[in-house]
């Protein structure tokens, strides 16, 4: 099975986005090969999780089994959350202006879902430093970061930091990615604490999927990454 840990849906004020839709993606998907996505709707990032929540379930079941849904909570708004019908809870601290290990946030880790975190290196809000933070604190939620922390400069330590916290990994979407790259970072922290995704649709999904399609790496820790390690955080959140 192919995860894709990573997407969107919608559009945001300053990408090129030139297929918005969960339609298109899906076709996208299909020609790939890819079984499955989670996403959150930009409109949910940005200005009303509510709304923009409402139609990442809407397109969720429009195409069951193949988009899950990332449910973004945004701190200032302290918007509802599911623990039913979700991959889990998306959280942007840099939209929103909030650190990760803000007090804030705590609705999110006391639900107890898989969360899925904008990283970024360098960052008041995302650094890597504040997922470590973050997993002393509650080391029963996996906690994925995001882009692995964004910048190049940033990747090894991002690695180090996550490492001795077995419930963070590290997804590896990002312009900034390479295949050389997430080879050396499965080989830092392990093959089964990497996961995919492509932050489609800002991203193309197919560029990201092929950086790890044609990574340096052995089979089996290829097949980790592409599913096997988000199949296993998502346990019986999956169809």
């Amino acid at each position: 099975m192919i995860l894709d840990a990573h997407g969107h849906l919608g559009t945001w004020p300053d990408f090129l986005i030139p297929d918005p839709s969960a339609d298109g993606m899906v076709t996208l998907m299909d020609r790939l090969g890819i079984d499955a996505i989670g996403i959150s709707h930009l409109l949910a990032v940005g200005p009303s999780a509510e709304e923009g929540n409402r139609l990442a379930f809407a397109a969720a079941e429009r195409h069951p089994g193949r988009i899950g849904v990332w449910q973004v909570y945004n701190p200032h708004q302290r918007n509802r959350l599911t623990d039913q019908g979700v991959w889990g809870v998306k959280i942007h601290p840099d939209v929103h202006e909030c650190a990760l290990d803000d007090r804030r946030y705590d609705p999110v880790w006391e639900l107890g879902l898989p969360v899925l975190a904008h990283g970024q290196t360098g960052s008041p809000w995302s650094d890597p430093a504040q997922f470590a933070a973050v997993a002393r604190r509650h080391p029963g939620v996996p906690l994925l970061l995001g882009h692995a922390g964004l910048w190049q400069n940033g990747f090894h330590r991002a690695a180090e930091l996550a490492g001795p916290y077995p419930n963070v990994f590290l997804e590896i979407c990002g312009s900034k990615m390479t295949g050389r790259w997430i080879a050396r970072l499965a080989g830092l922290i392990g093959a089964d604490r990497v996961v995919y995704g492509s932050d489609s649709c800002f991203l193309d999904l197919r560029t990201g999927f092929g950086r790890v399609v044609l990574a340096p790496l052995e089979d089996a820790d290829r097949a980790l990454i592409l599913g096997g390690n988000l199949a296993r955080i998502l346990e019986g959140r999956l169809p």
